[in-house]
């Protein structure tokens, strides 16, 4: 495995193989991702911290998704990739989204977990206010929040390892940084599916309160082709909560694309 900074972005690269990019969410980072290494062993596993999350520098200006999925294309270039699969969680479902409509020819498929196409008004505003609550000193309140809210409550009381995982992941972000990224989200609008062209997949727990099953529903509905899949007593962080169903998940999708 090595580390390579592309620009405002640090990539964890392991394997051999067709090139599989993986793209965290609000608060993620690469290591989110881990869990699918060895069901993944087959392909080159390019895992991205965007720019201001996890060991990627905060970034000199203000985020927003067109930002960070042109510091993704802009990535994949420095790296040599010119096609590859792109698997994305909640944020990051949406910078796959506009990748895969900016720059078709680059996106082979997309695996998009707790997938939605836009906050909901009452999420942006709720996103507003955690990016003051992070610049106030609040990062570990907010850790507890969404250990509470975003986690399925059997996820809680058999799985304090994801538990643990998901707070530490909250908790060592660049608060400014993360605050940034909230404000980023808050203000993402929903890219035109009809101009994604790519095979679809999308993953959702039964137990996910912030984007529920109905919201990756919806998405798939508007994606020409899209299967939606529901993964049971999984929350939000279905990577970390529900480690081998999602790669399961994933891994049969890849297969069937590449036959």
């Amino acid at each position: 495995m090595t580390t390579v900074t592309v620009g405002p972005i640090v990539a964890e690269v392991a394997g051999e193989g067709e090139p599989v990019v993986m793209i965290h969410g609000l608060g993620g980072t690469s290591n989110m991702f881990q869990p699918q290494l060895e069901a993944l062993s087959a392909y080159r596993v390019i895992r991205l911290d965007l720019p201001g999350s996890g060991r990627s520098p905060r970034p000199l200006d203000p985020l927003t998704i067109e930002l960070m999925s042109d510091a993704v294309i802009r990535a994949m270039a420095g790296m040599g990739v010119t096609r590859a699969h792109f698997v994305g969680h909640s944020m990051g479902t949406i910078v796959c989204q506009l990748v895969a409509a900016m720059q078709p020819s680059l996106v082979r498929s997309l695996v998009l977990f707790g997938a939605l196409a836009e906050p909901a008004e009452a999420t942006r505003q709720g996103l507003a206010n955690r990016a003051r609550l992070a610049r106030s000193g609040g990062i570990a309140d907010i850790a507890d929040q969404i250990v509470t809210n975003a986690l399925s409550a059997h996820t809680r009381e058999t799985s304090l390892a994801a538990v643990a995982f998901v707070r530490e992941s909250i908790t060592r972000q660049d608060p400014e940084a993360y605050a940034r990224s909230c404000e980023a989200l808050a203000k993402a609008t929903a890219v035109d599916t009809r101009r994604i062209s790519a095979p679809t997949l999308l993953v959702t727990g039964d137990a996910d309160t912030v984007n529920p099953m109905s919201v990756g529903q919806a998405l798939a509905d508007r994606i020409k082709g899209a299967i939606f899949l529901s993964l049971d007593r999984c929350g939000h962080w279905a990577t970390v909560e529900c480690p081998r169903e999602s790669s399961q998940r994933l891994t049969d999708f890849l297969r069937r694309v590449d036959r």
